[in-house]
């Protein structure tokens, strides 16, 4: 047979496919030489020993480990015995030529673009956004873990980390601060309660406001340490600190806070602050509002701690099942052989969050017919609800439905305007009020204390959800007369009339700032909308003076004088509605119609914004108040102010930019009481 070498340097015939489709780079061929033996059989040949080894076997490429280990391993007779020689018997390395590197890119940057500014900044953002303590820059294990990433790096300090979370804060601010004070209308704030365990208090103030280009933002502004969390003074002293910080004196719309905690006196007194530093509209009627996710949370409470006995007997069902996989197991079986059809899964409630207990109740609910049977399977159950028992549970769940409703709309991803809440709000009015009147004893005793609390912040609140449903072009006055005429039925017109005067009320309010501005008001912004009359009109009179009809020409002038004077208000509410879509966009609108209606767009723009919730959206179905762990407390106030602001503004993006809004303050920061 010939055997046709062929040169290590020189390419491989055209015949040989797999040659061409690769480059030799490996270090393995300094120690072997490709032979041709045939057209479809090429061989290695080690250049030491000469033994052949196999390499292309018709389209078969057998790669080249094999070459390796016969150089690297020691197999090959002739590199052993180099290697005694040359005194090195562990070498791998048989050829007098250092080896070649193959050039890998690396995912590590080069010593060269290493910044340790940037890498300190970063590190503090970090902390932020995830809520690490502080001391984790002391850590050995996160120490050692940044040390094997990046050798050059020089760990922080704690003191220089918390110094480094303190001026990203007061970057971000003074970023929201022009944000702020470049909004044209007023600013509304929700005030929320935290605690500690060494029984101090922290006010969490938010801001929501609309910006130039009817944006809706929802900002944490201030977090204020107080020593006596009940006391009204240290909530005034807070609030004005808010005010003061923010450039807000003045411009404050309202406050919506938990009334629980405050005594009618404590609210007064409240009323009273915000009067010296706020020019207050309507008389103050709409100054302070009561938060609906706490006023929710509290009659869920309610319901559910007059069915106790029987909620705890459905748990505790749960738990049977839930804690052991064989009796899960026969009750899966049990629930495919009576065929029940609900897709609910069981679960067991939390009770820092009253819309688990909620889903418990509807899911065993559900699966009754299972639980009633369980003891067949298993004899050791002897805790089933009775018939009567789910009955009550059914009633009760219908009533939970609605308030679960209302406050799963505060969870949305995007913070919804007040207009969203009169539709919801009215209508556990009118159902609650229609079910306190039943005659079935049950529901009448869950039902009618029910009513009386919600009838309550009704009362209290409706006006300011009116004002805002009839700011959208949708409803206007119409929505408010069709729910009010339900609700109160021969006396809706007296509330009515309450809405209608109200707003005409705010509405001149807002003409009266706009025409005290002490610019040149462009046409069109003095809340008036013209009707031209042609010139010759005012020169020539309708009918000549002298012929019996001056009353007439009283009339007539009266009637013109009329047409020509229409306040943008009633021009909008006497226009037709808008039609309703999925997708419109009450913001959207306005900023389309501002230059239609210059000064109503301001009182629209302040009113949507108004806060209905005080708490996050994750917080809505929150059973307790939040409490500040251990090692935020123990951090000086500015601080946990500046780690708490900062994340709510980083996770918004740059200040200056749209925002989203939402606002998260996860559970990793505070945990609940117990």
């Amino acid at each position: 047979m010939d055997i046709i070498l062929a040169d290590n340097n020189e390419s491989p015939s055209s015949e040989t496919q797999a040659n061409r489709r690769r480059r030799k780079k490996s270090p393995v061929w300094e120690h072997f030489t490709v032979q041709r033996v045939d057209a479809a059989c090429v061989k290695a040949c080690c250049n030491l020993c000469n033994k052949k080894f196999a390499y292309i076997t018709g389209e078969r490429l057998a790669g080249t480990s094999h070459l390796k280990r016969h150089i690297t391993l020691g197999i090959c007779p002739a590199s052993r015995q180099n290697n005694k020689l040359s005194g090195t018997p562990g070498s791998r390395v048989t050829s007098s030529a250092p080896p070649r590197r193959r050039n890998r890119a690396s995912p590590v940057l080069s010593s060269s673009n290493f910044d340790q500014d940037r890498c300190n900044h970063e590190i503090a953002k970090m902390i932020i956004l995830h809520e690490y303590p502080l001391n984790i820059v002391e850590q050995p294990g996160f120490v050692n873990f940044i040390r094997t990433l990046q050798p050059h790096f020089v760990m922080s300090s704690f003191d220089i980390v918390q110094g480094d979370c303190v001026n990203m804060y007061r970057q971000e601010k003074h970023n929201l601060s022009n944000l702020v004070s470049g909004v044209h209308g007023r600013v509304s704030l929700a005030l929320d309660l935290w605690i500690s365990n060494q029984t101090l208090g922290y006010v969490l103030l938010t801001g929501h406001f609309i910006d130039g280009d009817w944006n809706l933002h929802r900002r944490i502004l201030n977090v204020v340490m107080v020593p006596s969390p009940d006391s009204t003074d240290s909530l005034i002293k807070a609030i004005g600190t808010c005010l003061s910080d923010w450039h807000l004196e003045g411009r404050l719309f309202t406050l919506t806070l938990d009334q629980s905690f405050m005594s009618q006196n404590s609210i007064d007194n409240l009323r009273g602050f915000l009067s010296v530093k706020n020019h207050l509209v309507l008389n103050g009627q709409l100054l302070i509002g009561n938060c609906f996710a706490r006023v929710l949370s509290r009659l869920a409470l309610d319901l559910m701690g007059a069915m106790g006995e029987i909620i705890s007997k459905i748990r505790e069902s749960v738990k049977y099942v839930k804690t052991s996989e064989s009796i899960e197991d026969k009750f899966n079986d049990l629930k495919e052989h009576l065929q029940v059809p609900s897709t609910k899964k069981l679960l067991i409630d939390d009770h820092s969050r009253w819309d688990t207990t909620y889903h418990m109740l509807v899911a065993a609910w559900e699966l009754q017919q299972v639980f009633a049977c369980l003891d067949t399977s298993d004899p050791d159950y002897k805790i089933a609800p009775s018939f009567e028992e789910w009955k009550q549970v059914e009633i009760l769940c219908t009533y939970l439905k609605y308030l679960f409703d209302a406050a799963n709309m505060l969870t949305a991803p995007t913070y919804p305007t007040a207009n969203a809440f009169f539709p919801e709000v009215s209508k556990i009015q009118f159902d609650l009020m229609q079910s306190a009147m039943t005659e079935d004893p049950f529901t009448l005793y869950l039902v009618k204390p029910l009513y009386e609390k919600f009838d309550n912040y009704w009362k209290n609140s409706c006006l300011v959800f009116a004002f805002a449903v009839v700011m959208d072009p949708r409803f206007k006055m119409r929505l408010v007369e069709f729910t009010f005429s339900k609700i109160y039925g021969e006396n809706a017109e007296m509330w009515i009339r309450i809405v209608d005067e109200g707003v005409h009320e705010l509405f001149d309010e807002y003409m009266m700032q706009m025409l005290a501005l002490p610019e040149p008001i462009l046409e069109g912004n003095d809340g008036i909308i013209k009707t031209e009359i042609p010139e010759e009109q005012h020169e020539t009179s309708f009918i000549s003076a002298g012929d019996g009809f001056s009353d007439f020409d009283i009339y007539i002038s009266e009637i013109t004088s009329s047409q020509q004077m229409k306040s943008e208000l009633d021009q909008y509410l006497e226009e037709p509605l808008v039609p309703r879509v999925q997708t419109f966009d009450v913001l959207l609108w306005w900023k389309q119609n501002r230059n239609k209606y210059p000064t109503l767009s301001k009182m629209a723009s302040d009113i949507l914004s108004i806060p209905v919730s005080t708490v996050a959206p994750e917080a809505v179905f929150d059973t307790q108040m939040k409490k500040v762990d251990n090692h935020r407390s123990s951090l000086l106030p500015v601080t946990l102010e500046a780690l708490v602001c900062a994340k709510d503004w980083l996770q918004h993006g740059s200040s200056t930019q749209t925002p989203s809004p939402t606002s998260e303050v996860s559970n990793a920061i505070v945990r609940m009481e117990f």
